[in-house]
This record gives C-alpha cells, structure tokens and sequence, in this order.
C-alpha cells in the first residue's frame, strides 16, 4: 500500500513519545548505522529525549499522522562553521523502501535552510555499508563527493564513509 506523502511531518520531541520511539531506539536493525547504541529500556530512551533531543538545536521525530515513524536531526556548525551543517536520520523498520525517509530528508532541508540563514551546506556522513541511506541523500538531492578512509569510529570500530553534499543553491529554482 502506497503512503500518502501529505501525512508525513517532522515535530520536536516530547516526553510523551517514549514508547513510540522505544520502537526505533530499540532495534538493533534501525540503530546498527546510527552513533548510538540500541536502547534497553524505557528510561535510557527517556532520558535520551530529555537531555540530547529535546535541547538539540534542531532534531525532529518523522512522524506519518503524527505518530512517531523515525526522527532527523540536523548539527549546525558555529564560528567559521555556521556555513555548514551535519544531517542523521533514522526510520523504523517497517517503513523501509517506501521513500518516507527521502521524503523527511527533503522537508528537514527545506526547514533547515530557512531556519538558519548563513547555512550554505548541509553534508552527511554515511558508513560506506549503508547503502539504502546512501540512495535516500541521492534521492533527496545530495551528490556523492566520495570515500573518506577509515575517517570515523562506529561503535569502536573505524570505518570508511561516504561524504554527501546539498548546496542551499542546489535547492532553489533557476532564476
């Protein structure tokens, strides 16, 4: 069944929405790829929403009729840095391959640069392995500027990643 592309918002997290994003934060399968670890409990997640999402200067739950499907979050770099930003992106597994995640991604661009007016670049960084997220950024506009070698630890390990791009200019239409 198709999904109507209209239900799908991105909102700040609330306290509220533990138990719905105990469905992502507690799978292995949705958190193999992201910085964190698989949550245990109710409360690890809890206090994740609390101390790291709610106060993130932008972080967003992808929602699909206002329940919680997945979740964005955008760094902002400060100094000689706010030109650029960082974007992560995580959805739960019954929603994969729909094109949800792509969808999020170009609604979390377009904020974002809005909401940050010296932005110019958002890049993401992507374990080379994760090849569906690579397909999302290509879908939603990043190009590919290639392989960093081993260039960051995952879960103490380091690994090879991908670098994307998507340029503000890249966004607007042809004068």
């Amino acid at each position: 069944m198709a999904i109507d592309f209209s239900r799908i918002t991105l909102r700040p997290f609330k306290l509220s929405d533990v138990d719905d994003f105990m469905l992502l934060a507690g799978d292995d399968r949705v958190t193999y790829y992201t910085r964190w670890n698989t949550f245990a409990s109710r409360e690890q997640a809890l206090t994740f929403i609390q101390d790291v999402c709610i106060p993130h200067p932008w972080s967003r739950f992808t929602c699909i009729d206002d329940r919680i499907i997945g979740f964005i979050s955008v760094s902002t770099g400060s100094g000689d840095e706010r030109c650029r930003a960082e974007i992560g992106y995580a959805i739960a597994v019954k929603y994969w391959g729909q094109g949800i995640c792509t969808k999020a991604v170009r609604i979390a661009v377009s904020q974002v640069f809005k909401d940050f007016p010296d932005l110019v670049r958002i890049q993401a960084i992507v374990n080379v392995d994760n090849k569906a997220s690579q397909r999302v950024l290509e879908k939603a506009g990043f190009l590919s500027e290639g392989m960093l070698r081993k260039y960051a630890y995952h879960k103490r390990i380091v690994k090879d990643v991908a670098i994307f791009s998507l340029l503000a200019e890249d966004t607007r239409p042809p004068e």
